[in-house]
């Protein structure tokens, strides 16, 4: 890597683009002072031929253009953290107690995605004082001494995270840090040690991690997307390559890894096509792998429309609230094949945009003559990633109040669509639908196909948590796949004690936890040496824990309750 290329990483002066090709070397002569980085390092699974780059240019090349020149999936999507005795409740406990089956997680890799590690906090500390943690790739600390398997940033191994612990100082030899705690609180209730005064344990104490903490996105992309400058948000490529990362650190290693996402998003095609849902669903497929996604908090936030439109009406209305004070974001509908959706648009105040016909690649601005707000409107007739439509709004200045949107639907099949707000943190509780929706609002990356998904249920009276999301794909894939321990869940804070948490992002760290004893199991013990995801989602399933009262698979629940002692139950039931 060049130095010139190392700048266009980090400087807010160049636009990442993710592009795919075909051949060997990509060429777009309207981008003529373009350079290329390739998100696929390690050989892709048969069958996904095609490339795909990270093409940067000068931020001046942009241009309103450039979904309409180059597709929605150009333009990196912003993903955010999911958050909001657990362990007796999925079978850990009595699991412990059988002498053959003490899976405590050695020999096994854990794969952390996310704000970084603290990891100064004892609870990563091996007994004899040295670090759990295998290596730590920081993202944004920039450094031009590379290693072979890192792509920017600065990677610290074990060795120096043992010598900044012996030093008073230790940041100033790794200096490394979490400033927001979700990594920590995930890589804690996943292999923390236990801390019996505090009631604490992690699922699998004696495993070992490796952390990425992924670097802050570019401000051309929170103004694109709309997303306010104190959200923690990452970029869909860099995410991209850390998954690629870990892939070859735990090749290099020659351990199995599980890796656990809690990121997401809502502004998505919500079917598992997007470029990092598939990207995610391929590396699931690999052996010696499990990828664990959190299935989101959006369920009772009343951001998610669903319409399906009456030919003899030919329209169906959506009102949405904007509340004071709101501000910018973005809003996406998507519609379903084959039919083809248009949209009018009425202010609070009573101004009125005409419906807007639907052309191939049509990109406008709606302004108004008593609003101060402008909204940004690109049509994809056949967006790329998924084959449907796709209307992407992006509102400026939105003014408070109930705005109107009149839906027109064109075909003689079907005239269903969905429309989805942003995230938890990306807008505000006082924006929402007035007939929202609460199905179909898991986050992506939680509609990868392979991916084990994981939903959160209260382990104290065995209820679903109120704001998970609920299934299933906008395609009807079933999701999520298992609920696991999610509410009032004890893990470590930044200030070294703990705190009590709540939200799939707890839930998807004890499944991971509990994908890392399969894979001690399996793998490291010898009983089945060809796992991967596939293996331990079905293995999962079939020892849950299901209400006879209720029908499963369902768009709550999943296939049940993730009970370990049940998995290995069923195992020997079956032998």
């Amino acid at each position: 890597m060049t130095a010139e290329e190392a700048k266009r990483i980090y400087s807010n002066e160049f636009a990442d683009l993710i592009v795919e090709y075909a051949g060997n070397e990509p060429s777009f002569k309207q981008y003529p002072n373009a350079t290329f980085q390739s998100l696929v390092h390690t050989e892709p699974a048969e069958g996904h031929g095609h490339v795909t780059y990270v093409m940067r240019i000068p931020i001046n090349e942009l241009s309103n253009q450039t979904i309409s020149q180059l597709g929605y999936t150009a333009m990196p999507a912003l993903l955010g953290i999911i958050s909001e005795s657990a362990v007796e409740a999925s079978g850990i406990t009595r699991i412990r107690t059988i002498p053959k089956l003490n899976l405590r997680g050695e020999g096994v890799l854990i794969g952390i995605v996310d704000t970084g590690i603290d990891y100064t906090n004892p609870i990563f500390l091996k007994a004899d004082g040295t670090t759990k943690i295998s290596v730590l790739w920081d993202q944004a600390i920039y450094g031009e001494d590379y290693q072979s398997n890192t792509f920017y940033g600065t990677e610290y191994t074990g060795e120096q995270i043992n010598q900044a612990l012996k030093s008073p100082n230790p940041y100033a030899i790794v200096p490394s840090r979490d400033e927001n705690g979700h990594g920590t609180m995930l890589a804690g209730i996943i292999a923390g040690n236990e801390v019996p005064e505090q009631g604490f344990t992690g699922i699998v104490p004696d495993a070992e991690l490796v952390v990425v903490k992924l670097k802050p996105p570019k401000q051309y992309l929170r103004d694109f997307w709309k997303v306010p400058d104190n959200a923690v948000c990452f970029q869909e490529n860099d995410i991209s390559l850390a998954l690629e990362y870990l892939e070859l650190t735990a090749n290099r290693l020659g351990k199995p890894m599980a890796i656990c996402l809690a990121l997401g998003t809502s502004l998505d095609s919500h079917d598992s096509k997007s470029y990092l849902s598939r990207w995610v669903s391929i590396r699931a497929e690999n052996y010696n792998f499990s990828i664990q996604t959190a299935a989101g908090n959006e369920g009772s936030a009343k951001r998610h429309f669903f319409g399906s439109i009456n030919p003899s009406k030919g329209f169906e209305t959506v009102e949405l609230k904007v509340g004071e004070n709101e501000g910018d974001f973005s809003m996406e509908l998507w519609g379903d094949s084959p039919g083809l959706f248009s949209m009018d648009i009425k202010t609070p105040s009573g101004e009125y945009i005409p419906r807007i016909i639907p052309k191939i690649n049509e990109a406008r601005l709606a302004s108004f003559i008593f609003e101060q707000t402008k909204i940004n409107i690109d049509y994809q007739i056949v967006e790329s990633g998924s084959g449907d439509q796709l209307i992407l709004l992006r509102f400026t200045k939105p003014a408070p109040g109930i705005w109107v949107f009149r839906v027109y639907g064109k075909g003689d099949l079907s005239l269903s669509f969905h429309i989805w707000l942003p995230m938890e943190g990306f807008i505000s509780n006082d924006t929402y639908f007035l007939r929202p929706d609460p199905n179909t609002t898991l986050l992506s990356l939680g509609n990868s196909t392979e991916a084990i998904t994981v939903t959160a249920y209260n382990h104290e009276d065995r209820s679903l948590y109120l704001n998970a999301s609920k299934g299933y794909t906008r395609t009807g894939v079933i999701k999520p796949d298992i609920a696991a321990p999610g509410v009032n869940i004890l893990s470590p804070d930044l200030s070294h004690g703990f705190a009590a948490v709540s939200g799939t992002s707890p839930a998807v760290a004890h499944t991971s936890g509990v994908a890392a004893m399969l894979l001690e199991w399996g793998i490291v013990k010898g009983n089945f040496p060809s796992m991967k995801t596939a293996d331990i989602k079905i293995l999962m399933i079939r020892g849950a824990n299901r209400a006879p009262e209720l029908v499963y698979p369902n768009k709550e629940w999943g296939y049940g309750i993730l009970d370990v002692y049940n998995i290995f139950n069923s195992l020997r039931e079956g032998l």
